[in-house]
């Protein structure tokens, strides 16, 4: 992918402004004209425009009005309140724990029937062990300096897998081969993981595709993200998590998993990968 999470976020701040000012142009207004019109410097509107601040909903509201296209307002409101929400603060959702943080998207997993899931870098979490779980989220407890529950938070990830127990719900994962080779913690909690993975591989309703080192290949993905049937995109900065709602963006996402899928291998060809840097680990 060319942006990473914080691009995405600020592009669709971009965006709306662009809307804006394409507004005022239809309304044959210089941007000089419409700060005289809505009592506004003239600076804000070009911030405005150009996406450095993001619109209130009264500021909507005025510059709708001054160009006569009260009929956008809703519409644009909406887009201002889901570029808004595209940034969720870590810190504020992890002050009660790190368990907390784990289990806001409960209802998610449960409404969720197929999962797309790309990770570049690390074993996504409804395949991690106990002892991966830990490590990773040992470091983000200290990093986000957060109350230490991490006895309670593994227990909550491992709880959310019994969801792969689901025939219901499909998951079809693809990682790179740098997931599989990150080491967490020591060689054998990373052989603990890599078996978990050739365990949960066998599972007839997941689809296991692991992209490897050295193979030819059109594009490359800068940041993991999870596509929740086609009704949401997640993804996470060490932050903040991002969610994309509209259906444009969700449908970029599903042809990037398309794209990042293609050199993936699959079946005896994966677990062969697997087996390979599990030798490796002694």
């Amino acid at each position: 992918m060319s942006t990473s999470p914080s691009d995405a976020a600020r592009k669709a701040q971009q965006a709306l402004g662009l809307r804006l000012r394409e507004l005022r142009k239809d309304a044959g207004l210089s941007g000089r004209e419409l700060a005289v019109a809505t009592g506004w410097h003239f600076t804000r509107v070009s911030k405005i425009e150009n996406g450095v601040q993001g619109p209130t909903d009264p500021d909507i509201r005025t510059w709708c009005a001054a160009c006569s296209a009260e009929d956008q307002i809703p519409d644009l409101i909406a887009q201002a309140r889901a570029v808004e929400s595209m940034y969720m603060e870590f810190k504020r959702r992890t002050r009660a724990g790190m368990k907390q943080l784990l289990q806001t998207r409960g209802d998610l997993f449960e409404r969720t029937e197929r999962f797309r899931i790309y990770e570049h870098n690390v074993i996504p979490g409804l395949f991690q062990t106990a002892e991966y779980a830990a490590e990773l989220l040992s470091f983000w407890i200290d990093f986000l300096d957060t109350r230490n529950d991490i006895e309670a938070a593994v227990a909550a990830r491992i709880e959310r897998q019994a969801i792969l127990y689901r025939a219901a719900k499909t998951f079809s994962v693809v990682l790179e081969e740098a997931a599989i080779r990150t080491q967490f913690g020591t060689a054998a909690t990373m052989a603990g993981q890599l078996d978990r993975l050739l365990s949960v591989m066998t599972l007839p309703n997941i689809s296991f595709g692991v992209v490897p080192l050295m193979v030819q290949r059109r594009t490359v993905g800068s940041t993991g993200f999870w596509i929740f049937d086609d009704a949401l995109v997640s993804l996470e900065t060490p932050t903040a998590s991002i969610d994309v709602s509209q259906p444009q963006e969700i449908g970029l996402y599903e042809r990037m998993f398309e794209e990042l899928r293609q050199p993936a291998v699959y079946g005896r060809d994966a677990r062969r990968l697997i087996l390979r840097v599990l030798d490796e680990l002694g």
